[in-house]
This record gives structure tokens, C-alpha cells and sequence, in this order.
């Protein structure tokens, strides 16, 4: 289930000292494409609506879901609303499904090791991530976790940076030199909202237009991890 975000074999990026390293959760750390489409898949035949494509479904996977349901959906505020609650009802049931993607367990322990402090940014609910991180023994590795609040008013990639950013900050952490780890466009968009570059991953779920802002493009742990701590 995976959208190669290039051709070529890699795109190398300069080699930094991170401050600290912030991650996305869907497609950066758990396969969880499958499980999110078919709760989606679900919430459109509840709400009468016929069940989009495997691409468009795929296209909702990332982005803050009410503002997907308006915009590409068509729905509503109200049915916005109403469609997430039942999609939110239906994926609660599968959430802990999704595996760990090879490899990134060993990344998290080695930024961990070098000493660089890691949180979490995804637009996911933050109460689910936790739930996620957790049962897959990854929460040890994270000074902070963040992500989308239930009522959707902190659901934006470029919020849910801030958050984890100022998290961080509030713990003493120095983070002029941070740098996001994500997917998709819209982690390099949220994350350039704050002045923080982003290396995205080859086995996400984006497509190629969306990496050209990427500081780096990598499709295998190994080079994430060179590009994190050397």
C-alpha cells in the first residue's frame, strides 16, 4: 500500500546536527493506509454516499480528516461532523492493527542514542497516536507526543508542529535546528510553517509532485537514519 515519491534511488541532503527530530505517524512510522480505508470506506456507506476509489480513499489518508470531508467530500459542517464521528467509531475498533514499518524502530533508538530528543507531530487524534505508540512499544522513544485534538480545533499540520515544537521548547529543548520526518506534502507544508525542514519517506503514502520542497527523499531506514545521526 505504499506510493514510491521518486524514481531515483535516493536524494542526499547535506549533513546536520538536529536539535531535535520530529515524526509523523501514518506512512512515516505504521502502515496504517489499510485500516484508515476501510473505516473510511465504512463511514461513506453509512452516510448514504457512494464509496470513492482506492486513490481518493488513499488521498484522505494524512491530511485533517474534517477538512478532507468538506473540501474533497463535499460534506456539510454538520455532515462533516457526523461522517468523522462515524468513521472515528468504526477505526477506534482497528486502530492497534497497523504495523510498525521495517526499520524505524531502530531509527527512533538511534536518534534516541545520539541524544536528540523526538516528538511526535501527526494530525492524527492525539489520544489515538498515544494508543498507537503504545501498543507497539514505541511511546519510550518520544520526549513529547502531539497530535490533533478531539475537537479538531488543533488538526492542521502547521498547528500540530507548533504544538509539538512549543512542548519541547517548554522543556528547556532547543529546537532552532529541528527537522520533520514525514510523507506526505503536507508535513513539508506544516513543518516550512515554522522554518523546519522535512525528509520525507519513499514508503509513505505521497506521490512524487509532493516531494519536490523535500530537504531529502530516502526509501530505506538505513538512509533515514544516516540523514538523522550520521
Amino acid at each position: 500500500m505504499t506510493s514510491p515519491l521518486s524514481t531515483t534511488p535516493t536524494t542526499a541532503a547535506p549533513p546536520r546536527v538536529w536539535s531535535a527530530v520530529l515524526f509523523d505517524l501514518d506512512g512515516t512510522i505504521v502502515d496504517s493506509a489499510s485500516e484508515i480505508m476501510d473505516s473510511l470506506a465504512h463511514m461513506f456507506t453509512e452516510m448514504g454516499v457512494p464509496v470513492p476509489d482506492a486513490d481518493t480513499l488513499r488521498s484522505y489518508v494524512g491530511p485533517p480528516l474534517l477538512d478532507s470531508l468538506q473540501m474533497t467530500a463535499g460534506f456539510t459542517d454538520v455532515e462533516a461532523w457526523e461522517a468523522l464521528n462515524v468513521y472515528r467509531d468504526h477505526y477506534d475498533q482497528h486502530l492497534l492493527r497497523s504495523p510498525v514499518f521495517p526499520g524505524v524502530e531502530g531509527v527512533l533508538q538511534r536518534v534516541q542514542a545520539a541524544g536528540i530528543p523526538i516528538a511526535l507531530a501527526t494530525s492524527k487524534p492525539e489520544s489515538m497516536a498515544r494508543e498507537v505508540l503504545e501498543h507497539n512499544g514505541l511511546t519510550k522513544y518520544f520526549t513529547d507526543i502531539a497530535g490533533a485534538s478531539e475537537d479538531e480545533t488543533r488538526s492542521t499540520k502547521a498547528d500540530v508542529v507548533a504544538e509539538a515544537l512549543r512542548r519541547l521548547q517548554a522543556r528547556g529543548i532547543d529546537t532552532t535546528d529541528a527537522v520533520m520526518v514525514g510523507d506526505r506534502g503536507y508535513d513539508i507544508l506544516g513543518a516550512a510553517a515554522h522554518d523546519v525542514p522535512t525528509i520525507l519517506v519513499e514508503w509513505g503514502y505521497g506521490s512524487p509532485a509532493e516531494a519536490g520542497d523535500a530537504l531529502a527523499v530516502v526509501h530505506s531506514a538505513d538512509q533515514l537514519r544516516s540523514l538523522l545521526v550520521g
